[in-house]
Order: C-alpha cells, then sequence, then structure tokens
C-alpha cells in the first residue's frame, strides 16, 4: 500500500496517475457537446449505490472507467456556452495548473512552519487585492472557503466592534436582494430573529438608501444598536450594485460596520472598462470577494478583507501546539492568527498562477466580455414579445419570464416557466435557473462564460418558449 504514498520513490507512479486522469478529463471536454446528460437522481443513485467502497479496484485504469459511470459522464459542465444557470464560471487553465501543484503539495495555510512560501503568496495577493479595492496602508485579510464564510467572519468583527454587549439590540441592514448567508450569519452569531432589517430597492434593484435612513433613526430612536450595513456589489439574482457611496456616509453617520458583499462583482477590480462601477468600495470597513466567480478560478478561492488589520483580532485564539503567542513577538506569520479556518488549503496559488500568466487586464477582459454579453442578451429580451424582462443588467444576470400571448392567469404562467426550466435541464442542451420576483416565477440567465454567443441566448429562448408552450398546449387542452 506504500506505493500509493506521494514521496520521493512514487514520483513517477504519480506522474503516469495525474495524466491517465487529465487524459481522461481532456478528452471528457473535447467531447461534450452539451452542459448536461438529463440524468435524474432515479437513474443515477443505483449505479452509485451499486459501487462496493469495501473492495478496491486495485487499478487506477478501472478507477477512472468506473469514475466515468458514475461522475464524468452526466456532471454539469460549466465550460459549455449553453450553461447559463447559477455563478459558476468557467475556469482558466493557469489556476488549474495550480490547483494540481497546490493538491500534490498539500501545504496547509494556517501556519508557518506548514507553508512557507504560500503564506506569502497568500499575503502578496490579499495586499494586492486591497490594494486594488483601496482600502488603505492598516488594510489586511485571509483567503477563505467562499463568501458565505466571508460574510460571517465579517458580521462576527462588526459584533465585536459594535458599541453593546447586549446582543438584543444589535441590527444589521441590508437590501432585500442580498444573500442568505447575512440572515444566515446573524443566527450563527446568536443575533435575534429580528436582527436583519431588509431594506427595499427601487426599480434597478439597488438598495434604497432614503429607506435605509428611515430604519436607520428609527433603530437609534427605539435604543437599538446599527451594528451593520451590508452592501451588496452585485446581487446573486440581478447583479445589481448598491450605492456605496451613500451607504458609506450613513455607516459613518450611525457608527456602523459597512460590509461590502462583492463576492460577484469583485471582477470589476480587474475591469479595464468598469472598475468605476465599484466606487465607494474602498470605504468599507470590510469586504468579500469570490474569486471563483468572476476571476475564473475553480472552487474554492475567495477573500475576505478589512480596512484595518486589528480588527482580524477577534478571530484569534492561540494554542501551545499551533500558534503559541510568542511567535507574535517572533513576527511568525501564521495566517490562522486571521483565518476563522485551521487547516485550510493553499487556494490562493491558483489566483497566483493566473495572474502570472495572464495578468488582471486578462482577468478583467474576459469578465467585460460576459458583462457586454448581458447587453446583448438584454436588448435580446427587451425586442421579444414572448418575454418579460425584470431590469438592465449592471453585470452579467438577466432576470425574466416567459408571457404567453393567449394565457391570462398569473398561476398558469408561474407553472409554465417553471415546467420550461425544468424541461430544458431534462433535455440536457441547457441550463438556466430560476428565482421569484414580487412571489411570481422568474427564469435567469446567469452569463460567466465569455464562449457563449447571443445566438446561444437566442436558440435557449426558444428553446425554453417551445417548452412552455407544449405545457400550457396539454394544460388547456386538459382544461377545456
Amino acid at each position: 500500500m506504500r506505493t500509493h504514498l506521494l514521496n520521493d520513490t512514487t514520483a513517477e507512479h504519480y506522474r503516469r496517475s495525474v495524466t491517465e486522469g487529465v487524459e481522461r478529463v481532456a478528452a471528457k471536454l473535447a467531447s461534450t457537446q452539451r452542459p448536461f446528460t438529463g440524468v435524474t437522481p432515479d437513474e443515477l443513485a443505483p449505479v452509485v449505490a451499486a459501487v462496493d467502497l469495501d473492495k478496491p479496484l486495485g487499478d487506477t485504469a478501472a478507477a477512472l472507467d468506473e469514475l466515468e459511470d458514475v461522475y464524468l459522464r452526466d456532471a454539469v459542465y460549466f465550460h459549455s456556452p449553453r450553461y447559463l444557470a447559477h455563478l459558476n464560471c468557467p475556469v482558466v487553465i493557469p489556476a488549474v495548473l495550480g490547483e494540481a501543484v497546490l493538491s500534490a503539495v498539500n501545504s496547509s495555510l494556517d501556519t508557518w512552519d506548514q507553508s512557507a512560501g504560500g503564506t506569502l503568496i497568500e499575503r502578496k495577493l490579499i495586499d494586492w487585492t486591497c490594494s486594488r479595492i483601496g482600502l488603505g496602508p492598516a488594510a489586511d485579510g485571509v483567503f477563505t472557503s467562499g463568501g458565505t464564510q466571508s460574510n460571517l467572519q465579517a458580521l462576527l468583527l462588526a459584533r465585536q466592534e459594535a458599541k453593546t454587549d447586549d446582543l438584543s439590540k444589535l441590527r444589521i441592514f441590508t437590501s432585500e436582494c442580498s444573500h442568505f448567508s447575512v440572515q444566515k450569519s446573524a443566527t450563527l452569531l446568536g443575533l435575534p430573529a429580528d436582527a436583519v432589517v431588509s431594506i427595499p430597492t427601487d426599480r434597478t434593484k439597488r438598495m434604497q438608501t432614503v429607506a435605509l435612513e428611515t430604519e436607520l433613526m428609527g433603530c437609534v430612536s427605539e435604543g437599538l444598536v446599527p451594528m451593520a450595513i451590508v452592501a451588496t456589489a452585485g446581487t446573486t439574482d440581478f447583479g445589481s450594485i448598491d450605492p456605496m457611496t451613500e451607504i458609506a456616509a450613513l455607516a459613518r453617520d450611525y457608527g456602523a460596520w459597512m460590509h461590502v458583499d462583492a463576492a460577484y462583482g469583485c471582477g470589476l477590480l480587474a475591469s479595464p472598462t468598469r472598475r468605476h462601477l465599484l466606487n465607494g468600495i474602498e470605504q468599507a470597513d470590510s469586504v468579500t470577494v469570490d474569486y471563483h466567480k468572476s476571476f475564473f478560478q475553480p472552487v474554492s478561492s475567495s477573500a475576505f478583507l478589512v480596512r484595518d488589520r486589528s480588527t482580524l483580532r477577534h478571530a484569534t485564539y492561540h494554542a501551545e501546539y499551533l500558534n503559541p503567542r510568542r511567535t507574535l513577538e517572533e513576527r511568525i506569520p501564521n495566517q490562522v492568527d486571521k483565518s476563522l479556518q485551521t487547516t485550510r488549503r493553499f487556494d490562493a496559488l491558483k489566483l497566483w498562477m493566473t495572474l502570472r500568466v495572464m495578468g488582471a487586464d486578462g482577468i478583467g477582459q474576459l469578465f467585460d466580455e460576459v458583462c457586454d454579453l448581458a447587453s446583448e442578451g438584454w436588448e435580446l429580451l427587451a425586442a421579444d414579445p414572448r418575454y418579460d424582462v425584470v431590469v438592465q443588467p449592471q453585470l452579467s444576470t438577466l432576470v425574466y419570464r416567459y408571457i404567453p400571448e393567449s394565457v391570462t392567469s398569473p398561476t398558469l404562467i408561474d407553472q409554465a416557466n417553471l415546467h420550461a426550466r425544468k424541461a430544458l435541464f431534462a433535455s440536457g442542451e441547457a441550463v438556466v435557473a430560476g428565482t421569484k420576483v414580487n412571489g411570481r416565477q422568474y427564469l435567469k440567465f446567469t452569463l460567466l462564460n465569455p464562449e457563449t454567443t447571443a445566438a446561444d441566448i437566442a436558440a435557449v429562448l426558444d428553446l425554453i418558449a417551445g417548452h412552455a408552450e407544449q405545457f400550457l398546449g396539454e394544460n388547456l387542452v386538459h382544461a377545456s
């Protein structure tokens, strides 16, 4: 069994095994024409269940053959131009190379004595991102597993920095379109059920600062404490960017921590043409970025950043067996001092390789392309009488729904849109997302693939209309 351990004596075995795996995946990518096969859970579950994990195959080729049946054949492939659903991007090759390197070396980024140069690379990338944001010379941060963890850490620091120890008095203000992790974080932090105050949005789905100020005034008048304001730079459904400059002014006036969830919109930090859309982010106390959304990185690659590095102390604990206090005096850089995680992958290497091969402008140009595509998609939808589109995009999402010419029942229209999404997914020809707007069922394109074209969007719209029309036709026949 020792022949399977990666070390100096098994380097050739490692090379052959990984090469065989890469060749399988490369062949799969080259031959996959659709984002999905349409397999159902009931069809695939028995195949996986039949695998006896107590009887190893003993051979890499046989294991890869089996993997084809249980995973590779039916995986959802984000590189397909007609994968248009969630915030999943196709990944760039330098980042995949970085993934291969970090997995093999397997550094853990909690302490210097487990990572050495990995720690310095991560710190360099944190400094680079903070500089792109404009957080100032005292800024710092750490890589995280994703936006949910980053938002949790932001609100943890905000709670600890708040001007009261009475958790029942703390309030968080965020847009009605913000990510659910704000509510989840409040629960995890022991805040009351009504701690998160939802602020309405305008017709462009951006937080209404007039409504925010009204709620802040009411909060103070009731003897409550504005703990944090969470602005969103790229909402999940609409890609809308809250007015951060105005929100920052209110945060200062009311002594609230300002956090910007830029998990989606962070790609604008590298954009050669759209960086101005993030104006005001530099005034935040903390920022979430997800490189695995708009920097075209493999999951996971995310970071949490703060204006004042001293606030990270709220996540610091010392253990003699890992990061004893004396290491602070010895100026040993232990990233665990800043992180909610202990053992942590060297995910920063993927972004490092991407920047060293492609450069920031290369990433930004790709993100600009999908934003341009969303503008084309908006024009298609706005001109198509079959569809109602909610809002013109700031980033790369489009929320819309099929509106039949002769059917007026809102419930039936909802059902037709839901059916169309499911039928399209089952066909494997394309994948789109769904959401609700004002209680009604809508569909969503999340455009993160520069290979997708306006022709792809038009073709998918035709497919959706076909599925919806078939559903309505069948239901109208049954009703009559």
